[in-house]
């Protein structure tokens, strides 16, 4: 075998042995991510605030018409907020991204790019609507199921809240989804469950 092939198997068998040693160091992260999680005191919402924050969620979406940008503020910090009751540490935000990748990963895409655009504070409506629905889509995945008494998920319950004019809702046909119409002009109203014909 010539030198040349020598030191060319060489840099193959280090590059191979560097990325290994890579992929290694993200798997001990993560399962360090995983247990810090693990001993954080998550718990789900109760009947009271899960309704709260829908009637807030529904406020905000409201406001998308006439101020956008503030609704798009409003809907952020309504996240925060529900993290936070959930037990979530809020102080540190790339903390926050890191504790939520562990339940909520498909979910964080779409939140980054919601906060740049909320923040860049020249972000147009339809940026602002885009931010609004991906701060929804995180929103709904950290409300959670309805837990009964019993500390397990009410009957018929998913992580979508029915009520009318909550995250989930159906909307009267045309207007869009989730209480605003699927351009942002108009208010959509809830039909509610029991009225409602399929």
């Amino acid at each position: 075998m010539s030198a040349g092939a020598i030191i060319a198997l060489v840099i193959i068998l280090a590059l191979l042995v560097a990325a290994a040693a890579a992929a290694g160091m993200l798997i001990l992260r993560r399962l360090a991510l995983r247990r810090r999680v693990a001993r954080l005191d998550l718990r789900p919402l109760t009947a009271e605030q899960r309704g709260k924050y829908c009637r807030d969620w529904t406020s905000a979406q409201e406001m998308f018409v006439d101020s956008p940008a503030q609704a798009a503020e409003a809907a952020g910090a309504l996240v925060t907020a529900v993290a936070a009751d959930r037990g979530y540490p809020v102080g540190d935000h790339d903390q926050l991204l890191s504790d939520l990748s562990v339940h909520h990963a498909p979910r964080l895409g779409g939140y980054r790019r919601a906060r740049q655009t909320t923040q860049s504070g020249a972000a147009k409506t339809e940026e602002l609507r885009q931010a609004m629905l991906a701060y929804r889509a995180l929103f709904r995945d950290l409300l959670g199921p309805l837990v009964s008494g019993a500390g397990q998920p009410a009957a018929g319950d998913g992580a979508d809240v029915t009520s009318a004019g909550a995250p989930g809702a159906r909307v009267a046909p045309g207007l869009g989804t989730g209480g605003t119409a699927a351009a942002g002009t108009r208010q959509a109203h809830a039909v509610p469950e029991a009225t409602r014909k399929e």
